[in-house]
């Protein structure tokens, strides 16, 4: 594979793995919660898309975003809300919980076989016949990527409601003192990283068609990684962190083999070392800014 091809590769799944971070950092800046039960939400939006394989595309999209909002929401009242007082591992703990159980759901409802998925499936060839592959479905990601950052961007730093977010996320408590109704800027955030779930879910699948129970969860453990080697305090940074350890996946795992170490334990070994190395020398990230304050989470 010649060294552009490794390139273009790195690219596409850095961006898919960007769209996460964006959602992922989200919710950790006005709730200070690493979701790991973010990968369970691209789950039930992939596997949504594979009941749904007879219906009408659009349909199809429509219902799982249906799905994984609906879940999403469900979340922040159930188990959000009211834990939202406790400290961050107790926060953390459900999480964890959420994500077994959704994943153990799954399991018991769809089987180990798993499910396929033939939703915009021609979104998943190459543009041209050239020997340099490009698919349609990684220029999507790419732009998707872009616009969902410079989107929340611009709604965080020039809008009052991103005015309130950033006020809720700071101080919940004064915020409300004040007249920021906090409840509501928090739950929108919720929402806007279950609506970035539901795009990966639709993405993803149709670059891996193929859902089981653990569908993403790998993903999903990179890229909480990614976000705290990026910097976890601030939006861009952890969504930057993302797209890098997607990017350094993708790229090592087409190098390793001319090395004779094709394994993936080979590639995940290198992938986490790198990362190590990285805290090491940048603890606050590496994209973080020196002398950024932990209160300036999005």
């Amino acid at each position: 594979m010649s060294t552009l091809q490794t390139l273009i590769d790195a690219t596409a799944l850095g961006s898919i793995y960007a769209l996460m971070a964006v959602g992922i950092g989200l919710v950790f800046g006005v709730l200070r919660l690493v979701n790991f039960a973010y990968g369970q939400l691209i789950m039930a939006g992939a596997y949504t898309l594979a009941l749904t394989n007879g219906y009408n595309p659009a349909l199809s999209i429509l219902l799982c975003f249906a799905v994984v909002l609906g879940l999403t929401m469900t979340m922040e009242v159930v188990a959000f809300r009211p834990l939202r007082g406790t400290s961050p591992a107790t926060m953390l703990a459900a999480t964890f919980a959420i994500s077994f159980l959704l994943q153990s759901i799954a399991l018991l409802k769809f089987g180990a076989l798993g499910k396929s998925v033939g939703t915009l499936t021609g979104l998943n060839r190459p543009i041209g016949h050239g020997s340099l592959i490009v698919r349609w479905i990684w220029i999507v990601a790419i732009v998707v990527a872009v616009a969902a950052l410079a989107g929340l961007l611009l709604l965080l730093n020039r809008t009052s409601l991103g005015l309130q977010m950033r006020a809720a996320a700071a101080d919940f408590r004064t915020a409300s003192l004040l007249g920021v109704r906090a409840n509501r800027v928090i739950s929108l955030a919720v929402l806007l990283s279950g609506v970035l779930a539901a795009t990966v879910s639709v993405i993803l699948t149709v670059e891996q068609p193929y859902v089981t129970s653990d569908y993403a969860l790998q993903d999903t453990i990179i890229v909480l990684v990614g976000v705290v080697v990026g910097g976890i305090d601030s939006l861009g940074s952890a969504t930057l962190g993302g797209f890098a350890l997607g990017f350094a996946t993708s790229f090592l795992a087409a190098k390793l083999p001319v090395f004779g170490l094709g394994d993936p334990k080979y590639l995940y070994s290198a992938v986490f070392a790198l990362v190590v190395i990285v805290l090491l020398l940048r603890p606050g990230g590496l994209f973080a800014r020196r002398g950024q304050r932990a209160v300036e989470r999005v």
